[in-house]
């Protein structure tokens, strides 16, 4: 069925944003099959993003935990994260739309310096809005955003975290849909967003997986961190159809209650959020839980309908990542090999070291989806 993913997915929204996913949706088939728009996006990807990313062998980490690790290099991206692949995409599809003003939310901060330098080179209106507790994490990229030309809107209600950034986003759009796209920063919402996130995030698991056909080998497993799940998915279809593993690794936090992880797809039940209907953590009077993790953009109650679909079909196994050896992931790659991951991407990391037996003698390709500048001063700071 149109718009969903098995059972997942569609648009649970109020009739008066109706219109604007419906223009979205035929713009974005129109984007696809443009071929001026196309080679434009092509020549922004690899002269300003900096594509294609590597895949960085890494020795003295394989050497030690006796598995082949490989990292695709999303970290060495302008910006820092991949984010970029998809803020430079909807923000050109923005223009295509003949809009001029674009909203995003933002947990870690990535997607929201991303979208303010989309907006900033395409001439855009942008305004970001962010969790409080986000904004007390993550200052360095507010500075960041507001030095490229971004309004930052503080969200002081709910958690105070991502969940409560995009609802503050939704309404801004509904009050704005005429002259504003909301570019949502992973593969979440009504449809048509979750495959316009996708689409502009495969170009990771495409390249990926041309270099390995390259070299006459796939790797054995393909393992991502999975918040919304952008980055994930971004790496996943590059493989789908292949007999590789793949494994989505959730933010397990401190605990097994609700307000200790977030674990979306391990402990949460269908419902709906945010516009689709996907897996996410509620309780017993449906209202949806508040969750932890040290990653800022891991903190999330839901996870997009692909992965979702993936999950009950069991084409994907999705497990958890505790902080601790998120922080000891993160610690280890920058020591071994002279990598700063990215607090979401140690927790793929994380996971791996912490069963290493499983994994021993295989190659294993890990998406390194963004650098760890960001949270040195979580992670140097002591907050864990």
């Amino acid at each position: 069925m149109k718009g969903f993913y098995g059972k997942y997915g569609g648009r649970f929204i109020p009739e008066t944003l109706i219109p604007a996913v419906e223009e979205l949706e035929e713009a974005f088939e129109a984007f696809k099959k443009d071929e001026y728009a196309q080679k434009e996006l092509d020549e922004l990807l690899e002269s300003y993003a900096g594509r294609p990313t590597p895949i960085t062998y890494a020795k003295r980490m394989s050497e030690a935990y006796g598995f082949e690790l490989y990292l695709k290099r999303e970290d060495l991206l302008h910006t820092g994260a991949h984010k970029i692949n998809n803020t430079l995409g909807q923000a050109m599809l923005t223009k295509f739309m003949g809009k001029k003003r674009i909203i995003a939310e933002t947990g870690a901060g990535q997607h929201g310096v991303a979208t303010a330098t989309a907006a900033a080179l395409l001439g855009l209106e942008c305004v970001i809005y962010m969790g409080a507790v986000d904004v007390e994490r993550q200052a360095p990229n507010v500075k960041r955003m507001k030095l490229l030309g971004a309004e930052v809107r503080i969200v002081d209600e709910g958690s105070r975290t991502l969940k409560d950034a995009i609802n503050a986003a939704l309404k801004d759009w509904v009050t704005n849909v005429k002259t504003t796209h909301y570019l949502i920063g992973s593969v979440v919402g009504p449809h048509p967003f979750p495959e316009v996130v996708a689409y502009f995030q495969s170009v990771i698991g495409r390249e990926a997986r041309e270099y390995f056909e390259e070299r006459g080998f796939y790797p054995d497993a393909v393992v991502a961190c999975v918040g919304g799940g952008s980055n994930a998915i971004g790496i996943f279809r590059g493989f789908v159809d292949l007999d590789v593993e793949l494994i989505g690794v959730e933010a397990g936090g401190t605990g097994d209650d609700p307000g200790e992880h977030a674990r979306t797809l391990g402990l949460g039940k269908p419902g709906i959020l945010h516009g689709a209907f996907s897996y996410l953590l509620y309780d017993e009077n449906g209202q949806v839980l508040p969750v932890h993790s040290v990653s800022a953009g891991l903190d999330y109650p839901g996870v997009g309908p692909e992965h979702a679909y993936l999950k009950d079909t069991g084409r994907v196994e999705y497990t958890y990542c505790r902080d601790e050896d998120a922080l000891s992931a993160f610690m280890e790659l920058s020591r071994l090999e002279g990598i700063i991951p990215a607090l979401e991407s140690s927790h793929a990391l994380g996971f791996l070291l912490k069963n290493r037996e499983r994994f021993e003698g295989k190659k294993v390709l890990v998406n390194l989806s963004g650098r760890g500048d960001k949270d040195l001063g979580i992670v140097l700071g002591g907050e864990l």
